[in-house]
């Protein structure tokens, strides 16, 4: 069967790839059009860059390049893309203070928006075009990510840990719009992350800061080249408190890689290590938050990974016209997760010295046995009858990660124009063993979880331990294809053929057994056109798809349903989500007079439209039962919008502004369940209506900053994010009012003392604005809240950070 729809793929595969315009003439390639231009003077530059910075405009410089696959070698004009793309280089993930790959994104990247689900900066939920990139199993991820050209998309839920990479180590971050070469999961697009190596930068640097919230950090990096090898290491460390109650976090980072260049051959090895410890409490209701903006609702929230992924890497110029690229991969993600919730928890209505949940149905043991009311371990003054109970939530995960890829690029003329023909070929694995096991416990005055508890076994299957093991293969054939038609008009046919195979293996009974597969082939068409020297037009049209992950389908079921901290106990079947992208789009650049000075100065805009339309689309919804949900699908989902940008850099003074515009919307009617949702029905159920907002998506977001460097050694800046409020999680039906508006301002200075040694300073949100990234639903009636006492409001948010100093030296050898 697998050979027969390999076959089939191969046949029906359109050769195409994405393609461009010709990139603007004369346009520094220091700030392409469509992305932050790379930072000023101030920021140290151990390695050397792919461009050149600061190249006067009358200068030629090398076309930049953008890829079109998750290998390396796939790379075509930036200006022949028919589609936005954005580009982050080392120097703009540390211009405003220590590296940092999410704030760079989040704030010079329009599109990207970070929601704060769990309150953990390291671990939030990163959305583009309103598709998602998240840590958290609950939500549905429509973005590929890939790490060195290989797939960063965990093996269980799609999930992408963004803690897990050094940020001191990446050199280049490509996001782009939909393309199907990118595989599954690229709905809304793929990001690409290429991390360095020691062809690419050489040198030493050390860095230490600190500051607000008790944060120690320090990084260290090394490269090297000699000869034909080179060699570069990176290490990164952090502590903090935590501005949250009870909400410390860790990382233990480290990346190295070894490489070897000959005159047609390259070939690298590299290993990603990660030991960290994430807290993030998640939502408080806002009559706690009013009391206190650095209250928790319940605690502990604490997530602990290990990680190591193995990647070999390698290239080959079989001649001047073709080559081909390899890669493969192994990662092994051990997590750990520590959830504590309140019960809802009650005596049973027939008899009331045993308990019962809100729903009637008895709690028991493993063994079968009826828990007593009144048993808790944890008594306190002003509690009675040993309550009230809070239930840990604990699970385990264990997934291993595999694949191979292989690809081949051919330059040649077809009819005496240019022609680049790419195909390739790719297997992902991945083999995961998960456990999930509910504690009753008891509640303490600070509304922590206190045990040792009971392991809880409902006899009607609601919450039971769980112990499964699922195995996922992904096959993928691709290609792609870009002409030249005339000098200003370039062409791209592009296709990709997948294959999904998904086998669930109940060990603790049979509920959950099964085998899964799905199909999809997805063409894609764009073309660009040279208007004029610096101005180009771009549209195109494309599919993608994502399959139910082995998370989603085993937890499909509104009859056993599973926690938010990823209980799995059902079976059923889910189709997978299909989408379909429109895009078109004009970018430009023009020179302008300098600002007071000799130096003429440059401007590059762009502006565009989207529009990607999403059949069978999966949602997470709560159930009947409190903690608890279930994935479904629920039709049709649009997500359309604009985007605009412009920049303007010349000398010493870099100053941007980026706008996007996103409608997020349901488009079938659909009932869903809306656990403590004040507007929710008997049942527990509200209707979605066609046009209804998609939870956690803001419509507006604007990104704007601006760095001058002073003199020759010190460079000051600010950089600014408005948003628009964003409907709570919970709320499909948009029934309650959203989280609020806000306008978030920060300040930054770097000082060169020499020329090795540089100081810098950060301060975050310099007005103190009070805002929130992300809301939801507690169950307030079920926890006494003495900072509030008869809170009645379910209505939840999560608080972003007050004002916030940070401090460091960064020293390069």
């Amino acid at each position: 069967m697998r050979r027969r729809w390999i076959a089939l793929g191969t046949a029906l595969l359109p050769v195409a790839a994405l393609a461009q315009a010709a990139a603007p003439v004369g346009a520094p390639a220091s700030a392409p059009v469509g992305a932050p231009a790379p930072a000023l003077v101030g920021v140290p530059k151990p390695a050397p860059v792919d461009v050149p910075v600061d190249v006067p405009v009358d200068v030629p410089v090398d076309v930049e390049v953008v890829v079109t696959a998750p290998l390396a070698g796939s790379e075509v004009e930036r200006g022949k893309v028919p589609v936005r793309t954005n580009i982050l280089r080392r120097e703009d993930l540390q211009r405003t203070g220590p590296a940092s790959t999410l704030r760079a994104l989040d704030e010079q990247v329009g599109a990207v928006t970070l929601n704060q689900a769990q309150g953990n900066e390291f671990a939030p939920n990163l959305l583009y075009r309103g598709f998602e990139a998240s840590p958290l199993v609950g939500n549905a991820q429509g973005l590929a990510v890939y790490l060195n050209g290989t797939r960063f998309n965990q093996p269980f839920g799609d999930t992408v840990n963004w803690d897990l990479v050094p940020d001191i180590a990446v050199d280049r971050i490509e996001v782009a719009g939909p393309n199907p070469a990118f595989g599954l999961n690229a709905l809304g697009g793929a990001i690409t992350v290429k991390l360095k190596d020691g062809f690419t930068y050489h040198g030493a640097q050390l860095e230490l800061s600190g500051g607000s919230f008790g944060r120690v950090q320090g990084s260290a990096q090394y490269g090297v080249q000699s000869g034909n090898t080179a060699g570069y290491v990176a290490l990164s460390g952090l502590n903090e408190d935590g501005w949250r109650d009870h909400s410390p976090s860790q990382l233990r980072q480290m990346y190295a890689d070894v490489g070897y260049r000959g005159d047609r051959a390259e070939v690298h090895l590299n290993l990603v290590g990660a030991t960290n410890i994430l807290t993030g409490n998640g939502t408080t209701p806002v009559e706690l938050l009013a009391a206190s903006r650095s209250a928790v609702f319940t605690y502990p929230d604490t997530t602990r990974n290990r990680y190591l992924r193995l990647t070999a890497t390698g290239s080959y110029e079989v001649s001047d016209r073709m080559a081909v690229q390899g890669t493969a991969y192994y990662s092994n993600l051990s997590q750990r997760t520590f959830n504590g919730n309140a019960a809802d928890a009650q005596p049973c209505p027939d008899d009331p010295a045993l308990l019962c949940n809100g729903a009637g149905t008895p709690f028991t043991t493993r063994g079968g046995g009826r828990i007593p009311n009144g048993v808790n371990p944890g008594s306190y003054p002003g509690i009675t009858g040993g309550g009230p109970y809070a239930q840990l939530d604990e699970t385990a995960t264990d997934s291993n990660g595999y694949g191979v890829a292989v690809q081949a690029t051919h330059r040649s003329e077809v009819f005496g124009r240019a022609n680049r023909l790419l195909v390739g070929a790719s297997y992902d694995g991945g083999s995961t063993t998960f456990s999930a096991r509910s504690s009753l416990g008891a509640l303490g005055l600070d509304r922590g979880y206190n045990g040792p508890g009971i392991v809880i076994s409902q006899d009607d299957g609601s919450v039971v331990p769980v112990r499964v093991d699922a195995t996922n293969r992904y096959y993928g054939l691709y290609a792609s294809d870009t002409l030249d038609v005339t000098e200003r008009l370039a062409v791209t046919v592009s296709g990709r053929f997948n294959v999904a195979e998904i086998g669930l293996q109940d060990r603790n009974g049979v509920a959950l057994s099964g085998n899964h597969s799905f199909t999809k082939l997805n063409p894609a068409a764009g073309a660009t056109y040279k208007v004029l020297p610096n101005v180009s037009v771009y549209g195109g049209y494309s599919q993608s798809n994502r399959t139910p992950t082995p998370a989603e389908l085993s937890c499909a079921s509104a009859a056993s349903p599973c926690s938010l901290t990823n209980f799995f106990v059902a079976d059923p079947a889910l189709k997978q989500v299909r989408a379909q992208t429109f895009e078109a789009g004009v970018r430009g650049s023009f020179g302008l007079a300098s600002l007071g000075g000799p130096e003429s100065g440059r401007v590059g805009w762009n502006a565009g439209v989207f529009r990607t339309d999403a059949d069978d689309d999966i949602l997470f919804t709560t159930s009947a039962v409190e903690g608890r949900g279930f994935f479904q699908n629920v039709g049709g989902t649009r997500r359309q919008g604009v985007e605009a940008g412009v920049q303007y850099r010349q000398g010493g003074l870099l100053a941007y502004l980026d706008y996007a515009y996103t409608d997020a919307t349901f488009r079938d009617p659909f009932t869903v369940g809306a656990r403590n949702n004040p507007f929710a029905d008997a049942d527990g159920l509200t209707q979605v209506r066609r046009g209804n907002t998609i939870p956690g998506v803001p419509a507006h977001r604007l990104k704007f900053g601006v760095q001058y460097q002073v003199t020759p050694e010190w460079t000051v800046g600010g950089t600014g994010i408005a948003s628009s409020g964003r409907v709570l999680q919970g709320d499909a039906a948009n029934l309650n009012p959203r989280t609020g508006g806000y306008v978030v301002l920060n300040l930054n200075t770097a000082y060169q003392v020499t020329k090795n040694v540089q100081v810098f300073g950060l301060v975050q949100n310099v007005t103190n604005a009070r805002y929130e990234t992300f809301g939801g639903f507690s169950p307030v009636g079920l926890v006494p809240i003495l900072q509030a006492p008869g809170a009645t409001n379910a209505r939840s948010l999560v608080p972003g950070a007050p004002v916030a100093g940070f401090g460091g030296v960064r020293v390069t050898f």
